[in-house]
């Protein structure tokens, strides 16, 4: 197989997040839509596969962080900010947290827009890719 046959085949994972670490789930997922895990990687190129995460309720964070990790955003109106922990984002859209976690792990650029849109997480065990016919990433708790 050459280099760009290789950079063509996507395939995709699915990461089951129930009693897993957040933190350390989405250092895993980061690495696998860069293209990390693949010998043709280049870190200027899409070579990454797709990521399904589900069951993303039910994920952990550990110490304090719960209480104490902090989100903001801004809604572009003067006195605008919001702040939300990460106990009522895991409550209200589970969704939004992991994507956020991953999206902070890859870099700040043009090609990281990209990677997150191969990114898909669900909140429930139900998901629309069983076509794709995923295979389970293995990621330690």
């Amino acid at each position: 197989m050459n280099r760009e046959e290789a950079l063509s085949q996507r395939r995709w994972f699915i990461v089951d997040a129930q009693g897993k670490v957040l933190g350390r789930m989405a250092t895993e997922i980061a690495k696998v839509l860069r293209g990390k895990h693949k010998p043709v990687f280049t870190p200027n190129q899409d070579a990454g596969d797709f990521v399904i995460v589900v069951n993303a309720r039910d994920l952990k964070l550990t110490g304090t962080k719960l209480e104490k990790k902090v989100y903001y955003r801004h809604t572009e109106y003067p006195g605008g900010i919001r702040e939300r922990t990460a106990a009522e984002m895991l409550a209200e859209r589970p969704e939004e947290l992991v994507r956020l976690a991953v999206k902070g792990m890859l870099p700040k650029n043009r090609l990281s827009r990209k990677l997150v849109t191969k990114l898909k997480v669900y909140a429930g065990p139900e998901h629309p890719h069983d076509a794709q016919k995923p295979q389970p990433l293995a990621i330690v708790a």
